[in-house]
């Protein structure tokens, strides 16, 4: 209940309070009309209602001021009720928007999720797919290497082993031969009259039929100034091999029979003709390495090397065979370089004719594959070719 509703005017109170002492002394008198010796007791009594009504009046003006502070009072409560009501509405408006604003987070942060989910998930199943065919092809690559090392060791231990065993009873065979034709050689020579000074005389006019008979040769051979040099490198190849040596250099174990063949094609063919097939393609890259190091410690930078064979597989044997007999790159090979490997036996002689113009020397080398041979091939002063042998069945014939 408010306190204006029982608020009393001034004007009110003040008449209020005039009219009822008025009245008491009015009364007072009444009552006593015969007394008169009270008669100074009611004027005091009157007199005490008076101050008391006087103090009254005084007091008043605080009561007013009062009242007015009270009414401020109570007009700022409304306001601040009025303004605590409008925040809280505020507040109930902000929390929403705050919820709101949450719940789009957490969807935008769910979408986002789910998108990153399904690129890992896509990433993850390509990677494994290119691990998968990685491995597939790795697999295969190991099954070929481990088909050529199984191949390998077979080739080894038929042509190495077998061949070397071969070889050393037949030089034993013949160093016993040798050994008991040379006891009888010194035996008859023993036994033998040595002509006079005057038979050497009479036989100098006899002229000699001898140095006529042997093998005919229509042109000088090529290598006769370098035959020294040439030996003391094949010697050392096969005594002193450097696996770990220089570019061109000979890396492998150099046999004698492999020595025997580059000898017979250095000396006995002049460097150009054919020579029995080892049997299999890399004692045939071994013997051609043999001689690449030997043409290019004799010429240097002048040397190329020309090789045709008619398949890539058989070009990529011999670029990995030669890798690795002369410890030479991938760099080594093209057409500006120092190997060149052809399919066609006419771009081979195209290059080879400008090399020769460029005066560059040439060595055709041609793979025992090779059924017919170009003959324009011939016209080069550098030819090796490896002839199947019809005793061996070659097992790279594929």
């Amino acid at each position: 209940m408010n306190i204006d509703d029982n608020q009393i005017p001034p004007t009110q109170l003040t008449n209020k309070s005039t009219d009822n002492t008025a009245e008491n002394a009015v009364a007072f008198e009444n009552s006593n009309p015969t007394s008169e010796p009270t008669k100074s007791t009611s004027i005091s009594t009157t007199s005490a209602y008076v101050k008391r009504e006087k103090e009254e009046s005084t007091s008043e003006p605080e009561m007013i001021r009062v009242s007015n502070t009270i009414l401020n009072l109570e007009s700022k409560v409304k306001e601040l009720t009025s303004q605590v009501q409008s925040l809280e509405q505020q507040k109930q408006e902000l929390t929403r928007e705050i919820k709101q604003l949450q719940e789009c987070e957490h969807k935008m942060m769910a979408e986002r999720i789910q998108d990153i989910e399904q690129h890992i998930r896509l990433i993850v199943k390509e990677g494994l797919k290119e691990l998968k065919q990685q491995k597939q092809a790795l697999e295969i690559s190991v099954e070929q290497l481990e088909r050529r090392r199984d191949r390998i060791k077979e080739e080894m231990q038929t042509t190495f082993a077998g061949v070397s065993q071969d070889l050393a009873v037949r030089v034993q065979g013949f160093k016993d031969y040798l050994v008991g034709s040379l006891q009888n050689l010194a035996a008859t020579a023993e036994q033998l009259e040595l002509p006079t000074q005057e038979n050497w005389s009479s036989s100098e006019t006899i002229p000699s039929q001898s140095s006529s008979s042997g093998k005919i040769q229509f042109a000088p051979q090529e290598f006769e100034a370098q035959t020294t040099k040439i030996k003391q490198i094949l010697e050392q190849y096969r005594n002193n091999p450097d696996y770990y040596g220089c570019p061109w250099q000979l890396r492998r174990t150099f046999e004698p029979i492999h020595a025997e063949r580059v000898q017979t094609w250095f000396f006995s063919q002049g460097g150009r003709g054919a020579i029995l097939s080892m049997g299999t393609r890399l004692q045939n890259i071994l013997i051609a390495s043999a001689i690449i190091s030997v043409l290019n410690s004799l010429h240097g930078d002048r040397s190329r090397f020309l090789i045709l064979a008619n398949s890539p597989e058989r070009l990529g044997e011999w670029r990995r065979g030669l890798q690795d007999c002369l410890g030479i790159s991938r760099s080594d090979f093209g057409p500006e370089k120092g190997v060149v490997l052809f399919e066609s036996p006419d771009a081979l002689v195209l290059k080879a004719e400008r090399l020769l113009e460029d005066k560059k020397i040439p060595l055709v080398i041609i793979d025992e594959t090779e059924q017919q041979i170009n003959l324009s091939l011939l016209q080069f002063p550098l030819l090796l070719a490896f002839a199947p042998d019809p005793q061996q069945v070659s097992s790279y014939l594929y």
